[in-house]
């Protein structure tokens, strides 16, 4: 409803000033999330490997904040004329779908990497990326300048409703992430027993399922709500945030993964063999660098150390067969022991995930 008098700045819709309004949130949490990441940002940055992953999650880091700025001015700048809108109107569809073509090329990474790099799983995530880049790129053609009044903002919207697919696309490619992401976490409590709480922490489910929800939620829109005239902008209401917070989320996937990001990283029990309530060192005995490589360390771990008399250390470490009494010298009468000779103790602990509960 119009009133007569205003401004066309401040005579605006129902859905409009609902849509100028979202969009302030939008770039609240734009701004937000660049800066409580800023910290991990740069130490990841100082790491020397650069994988495809780091390469992503730095871009989605710029390119993110820098797009939604633009649109931003272009919608709230009152002397943003008609003209102008004509020629830009297609600048967020098509930066969405490279936003959206980066998300989800990290998820495509990381679901293969925590299937052991599987072939099914990559052909399957792979149809899906290509599926959604040609989609996403012929949905731009079909977008069109929402018929606002002068001063009112500038607006891309579709010019049919079929052209919702743009969204169906990776929508369904986060679908198929979330699924197979959980698939793999209840697998693993066979091996790992852990309460539903701490298994959607240790393994991100918790970022999977907000991807997932703000696509659906967007979808709804698209292909739900009905909008009242040619002017009205109520189907695009929601991506803006469903393509903000799917970078956000997707950018914590990579800063969730432990280890190295070469090869999409692993997954959090891959290469573990010792139970979650335990923590287990493991001691090497071997020569300093002055000693022949050629001989054999001798390695014991702590249920040993605790099971065997400090007094015989000495004698397994230097009999050699039996009935040699030299292993039982005392210390100060072992004077032919070459001077490099020492112990290295190099301890490698696993510390359990549960622990951190206590």
């Amino acid at each position: 409803m119009s009133i007569p008098g205003l401004p066309n700045s401040l005579n605006l819709s129902p859905h409009l000033s609902a849509h100028k309004y979202f969009l302030v949130c939008t770039l609240t949490v734009a701004a937000w999330d660049t800066l409580v990441l800023s910290p991990r940002t740069w130490r990841l940055m100082r790491t020397g490997e650069w994988p495809i992953l780091k390469i992503l999650f730095h871009f989605l880091r710029v390119f993110m904040p820098l797009e939604f700025a633009v649109v931003a001015v272009a919608f709230f700048d009152t002397k943003w004329s008609i003209n102008t809108c004509e020629k830009f109107y297609l600048f967020e569809p098509i930066c969405t779908a490279i936003l959206l073509a980066a998300c989800s090329a990290i998820h495509v990474i990381r679901i293969h990497a925590i299937y052991d790099r599987s072939r099914a799983v990559l052909m399957l995530m792979g149809s899906l990326f290509a599926a959604q880049v040609v989609v996403t790129a012929v949905c731009c053609g079909f977008y069109r300048s929402v018929p606002l009044l002068e001063g009112q903002g500038c607006i891309a919207g579709p010019r049919a409703n079929w052209v919702g697919v743009y969204w169906v696309a990776p929508t369904l490619l986060y679908t198929t992430s979330a699924v197979l992401a959980l698939m793999r976490s209840i697998n693993s409590l066979q091996a790992k027993p852990l309460s539903p709480w701490k298994l959607m922490l240790r393994d991100g489910l918790n970022l999977y399922g907000a991807i997932w929800i703000v696509n659906m939620v967007n979808m709804l829109f698209w292909f739900i709500m009905k909008p009242t005239d040619n002017s009205d902008p109520i189907k695009t209401i929601v991506t803006s945030m469903a393509a903000v917070l799917t970078t956000s989320m997707s950018l914590r996937i990579v800063l969730s993964i432990r280890g190295t990001l070469v090869h999409g990283g692993s997954f959090a029990l891959t290469g573990s063999t010792v139970p979650s309530n335990s923590s287990r060192a493991t001691h090497v005995l071997s020569a300093r660098s002055g000693v022949p490589t050629n001989s054999t360390p001798h390695t014991y771990t702590l249920d040993d150390m605790r099971s065997k008399p400090e007094a015989s250390w000495g004698d397994n470490d230097t009999k050699s067969t039996p009935g040699d009494d030299k292993g039982t010298l005392p210390i100060g009468m072992r004077a032919a022991t070459p001077p490099n000779v020492g112990v290295k103790v190099t301890i490698d602990r696993e510390v359990g995930y549960d622990q951190y509960a206590k």
